[in-house]
């Protein structure tokens, strides 16, 4: 008797764990058919992205483009490099708010690497004008799916985020507000940026990152090119907005024992402009999912400056 219930519960375990896998299956392919691959050419090149649409969006929805990072790919599910972020969050945070959200691929270095060119050093010989590539998808977006000329914004995770700092700096009249997750603002651009408009920003970043050093890099012992600490960067971007309040606050822990997450936030700017720095205390090179609803707190923040 007691062999027939051990096997009969064995079974009823194994039973459910297939249940569970074909569960996830099925919601896979589902968020899947709602993210589609479509192709845009530029700089003649054809270059794709992946495109969602929740249901019965409204016209004039805001665009929120998400770039993944180095070596990784627009697939909503691992678009950051090294992602360990739940599947299709995005997308969730997207249906539950109601906004459009777009996910380009970036072009093959001379590594062989999908990327964004940014000016590493080791992308002197890159051709490829990915500031002209997402000007171009945001009005080709717009003007197909009817979405807003105003609230458009961008995130993306490591060299993504680094493409945050440069459309920030270089496209402001198209950028509502931009979102780093463990991004950098490289010294090039620190030294050649000339605008004056406000740019809200974001960056979400790990103090104990060792691929984008919250320290910063000035003698480029990374090899992604010298860049700025953390820290002086969104000092940097918080004085270019004129922000004049400066506020520090320690977040919840997403779970018991979590690490710690502390928030500055710089507020007053220039037509109501703000910068924010999430700082997870001992964080890594990550989307900060284990740490914060990464999703959600982008939305937070872009939300504030819907017109």
């Amino acid at each position: 008797m007691e062999h027939l219930l051990k096997s009969a519960a064995a079974k009823g375990f194994l039973l459910t764990l297939l249940l569970l896998f074909a569960a996830i299956a099925c919601r896979a392919q589902s968020a899947a058919s709602e993210t589609p691959d479509y192709i845009l050419r530029s700089g003649g090149m054809e270059r794709t992205y992946k495109l969602h649409l929740p249901a019965g969006l409204p016209e004039n929805a805001p665009l929120v483009v998400v770039l993944h990072g180095y070596g990784g790919n627009n697939d909503p599910d691992r678009f950051a490099m090294n992602a360990t972020a739940d599947r299709f969050a995005m997308n969730a945070t997207a249906d539950r708010h109601g906004f459009a959200v777009c996910y380009p691929q970036g072009a093959k270095d001379g590594r062989g690497k999908n990327c964004w060119n940014v000016g590493y050093p080791f992308q002197a010989d890159m051709t490829v004008d990915d500031v002209r590539f997402l000007t171009e998808l945001v009005r080709h977006l717009q003007k197909k799916h009817g979405l807003s000329r105003h609230n458009v914004f961008c995130t993306g995770m490591s060299n993504g985020g680094e493409m945050c700092y440069q459309l920030a700096a270089q496209r402001p009249e198209l950028f509502a507000a931009v979102a780093p997750v463990s991004g950098l603002m490289l010294d090039w651009l620190y030294k050649e940026d000339r605008s004056t408009a406000p740019v809200p920003l974001f960056e979400i970043h790990g103090t104990e990152d060792k691929t984008s050093a919250w320290l910063g890099d000035p003698q480029n012992k990374g090899g992604w090119g010298a860049y700025l600490p953390v820290p002086l960067a969104v000092h940097y971007w918080a004085a270019k907005n004129r922000c004049t309040v400066m506020q520090t606050d320690t977040l919840p822990a997403k779970a018991p024992g979590g690490r710690t997450v502390i928030a500055h936030r710089f507020t007053g700017g220039t037509g109501g402009s703000e910068v924010w720095l999430y700082e997870i205390v001992g964080g890594k090179h990550s989307w900060g999912e284990q740490d914060i609803d990464t999703g959600e707190e982008l939305w937070k923040f872009f939300s504030r400056f819907v017109k």
